[in-house]
């Protein structure tokens, strides 16, 4: 029987990354092997410390082999208060998602067990964000004029047609019937594209029904009303700040997974709950975002049975108590990882 094997590049990056990184790679080794195919790391060292000694923070030849060599790219987390400008996680994260197009940001939103809901009643929560990640206000463009800070939002027809077109496509795929769209064309009239392409492309998808809602109405029923949302899609911006909302619901940041894609292209694979530097070397940081992390990179890779079943593995890991302290427990890192990796061996 022939194998598949996949090349991952591993940027472990800096704080707590490493941490999570080193704790996560052997889980999804293992149910890679339970489901025959091999996942191939390379490790590669740009972090704060690498800037710190050389000054470089992704360099050319770094980048051409990460966008043709590698089936995927594993990250851990950026950031380091030795670099105040964060000038290396700003090359590095930024310029992989808008150097390769990664038009795509991808972050469900699960609710893994009960009694990590912070509504009153526990309920179902599941949606997923489709977050534009290549246009909006995080271009960076802008100017100052004297006592004025302008920050400039770009918005194109293809940028917001594509991102919402993916969105369709995955609800379809998935068997999602409702897609929530979300901005503010009522207060900001560059927003009007994301009403035009979002009403002419929902009349190509049948039996998907296509509502709108105001982003600071919709923040507001996130918190309300959670269960009711399948799917949203909205800017870079917007889609950012959702995202965390999102996590807030279901346990925080240390159960947050998120992909950057474009079909055909070697996928951005990153926990997000950042780099955390109070927690460094503590071991207690918690692994699982990175674990789900690894779930989505599967999905991405033709594996949906491997991700699966590390999802199941981390509900039965919190089903058993075996839990972090930000999520009420008295694990370690080692000890969470120690558990998910019984589960899948």
């Amino acid at each position: 029987m022939t194998v598949d094997n996949y090349r991952i590049a591993v940027i472990a990056g800096d704080g707590i990354g490493p941490e999570v990184i080193d704790a996560a790679i052997p889980i999804l080794d293992a149910a890679a092997t339970k489901h025959r195919f091999r996942l191939a790391w390379e490790r590669l060292p740009y972090s704060a410390d690498h800037y710190l000694k050389t000054k470089e923070t992704l360099p050319d030849s770094a980048f051409h082999h990460l966008r043709d060599d590698v089936d995927a790219i594993f990250l851990g987390a950026l950031g380091d208060p030795r670099v105040p400008g964060n000038e290396h996680a700003r090359d590095i994260l930024l310029g992989l998602r808008f150097r390769l197009d990664l038009y795509v940001n991808f972050r469900p939103v699960t609710l893994l067990h009960p009694d990590l809901s912070v509504l009153k009643n526990s309920r179902v929560i599941d949606f997923v964000i489709f977050r534009e990640n290549t246009e909006g206000q995080y271009l960076g463009r802008g100017r100052t004029n004297g006592d004025e800070y302008i920050a400039e939002e770009v918005n194109t027809g293809n940028g917001v047609a594509r991102i919402i077109r993916a969105a369709f496509e995955w609800a379809r795929a998935h068997g999602k019937t409702r897609i929530t769209m979300s901005d503010k064309s009522n207060a900001i009239p560059a927003h009007r594209v994301w009403q035009e392409k979002f009403k002419a492309i929902a009349g190509e998808y049948r039996g998907i029904e296509a509502e709108h809602r105001y982003i600071d109405a919709l923040a507001l029923e996130l918190v309300r009303s959670p269960e009711r949302f399948q799917v949203i899609v909205t800017n870079n911006l917007y889609g950012d700040i959702l995202s965390d909302l999102g996590a807030g619901l279901v346990g925080g940041l240390g159960l947050a997974p998120s992909a950057n894609l474009h079909a055909g292209r070697p996928g951005l694979f990153e926990p997000v709950h950042g780099s955390a530097p109070a927690l460094v070397g503590k071991g207690i940081a918690n692994p699982m975002a990175a674990v789900l992390t690894g779930a989505l990179m599967f999905e991405q890779l033709g594996h949906p049975n491997a991700a699966r079943e590390v999802e199941s593995a981390v509900r039965a890991t919190l089903q058993a108590g075996v839990r972090t302290q930000d999520l009420g427990g008295k694990a370690t890192t080692k000890e969470v990882a120690a558990k998910l990796q019984t589960l899948l061996g």
